[in-house]
């Protein structure tokens, strides 16, 4: 069966490897469209906003009839914890740009995963960078700037594809960091573009840094409890994360 044959539903970018597993047990590969059930795929694409607009473009080339973006993301707002699902009414980008993204598909989501073990905020703006925000400092700045509850580096990027597309679209996140949290400067680079450990900068950046050792634990914590939270909302929403023509 083709890709093309395959895909005729929800197209779905994942930056990371860990977000992908969270829709699907088979290995995906990075820049490679994997198909899911009932004619939906994701494509792996790496972090950034280039590497989401290539992957957007992909899917949608391969036959996609709906983009979404799933994954993890980061609080600008104190409402906001450690595995809160976020599904935003608008992407903004820091440039001034901002792209709807369909209610009916949000209202539909927001019944699917209307129980209390999953609290959604499928409201506001969710902010896209091009950089981490890796201080409170940072968040605090980017939320006073765009009134945004949560920040990520891929949406605005697949917001735009599906804007020239004619595409519906959805953005599904789960937070990881939130607004008071500080991700080490030190840790930056420690990961590939898909999320996946360079053990080498890692020991690196521990034999220069010690006491960063005692935060990897909490660091861990989070990620984890925001990726079982894309698990649950994945098996509440199928495979299309909802959508429906």
């Amino acid at each position: 069966m083709s890709t093309r044959t395959a895909i005729h539903a929800t197209g779905i970018v994942v930056a990371l490897a860990s977000e992908a597993g969270a829709l699907t047990a088979a290995n995906s590969q990075p820049e490679c469209i994997t198909p899911l059930a009932e004619g939906a795929a994701l494509c792996l694409s790496g972090m950034g906003p280039a590497a989401a607009h290539v992957a957007a473009h992909k899917l949608a080339d391969a036959g996609a009839t709906a983009l979404a973006v799933f994954g993890v993301a980061g609080a600008l707002h104190a409402s906001l914890h450690n595995g809160a699902l976020v599904c935003p009414e608008r992407v903004l980008d820091d440039r001034g740009h901002a792209y709807a993204t369909d209610a009916a598909w949000r209202g539909r989501l927001q019944r699917q995963l209307a129980v209390p073990s999953m609290p959604l905020h499928a409201c506001g703006s969710l902010l896209s960078v091009d950089a981490p925000l890796l201080s409170a400092a940072a968040k605090a700045a980017a939320h006073d700037r765009h009134g945004a509850l949560a920040v990520d580096m891929e949406s605005a990027a697949v917001a735009a594809v599906a804007h020239e597309r004619g595409l519906p679209l959805v953005v599904l996140r789960a937070i990881v960091d939130e607004i008071d949290d500080r991700i080490p400067e030190a840790l930056n680079g420690s990961v590939d573009a898909w999320g996946r450990p360079r053990m080498a900068a890692v020991v690196a950046a521990l034999c220069r840094h010690p006491s960063l050792l005692a935060r990897l634990p909490r660091l861990y914590s989070r990620m984890q409890r925001a990726t079982q939270a894309l698990r649950a909302a994945a098996k509440a929403t199928g495979p299309t994360l909802g959508w429906r023509r």
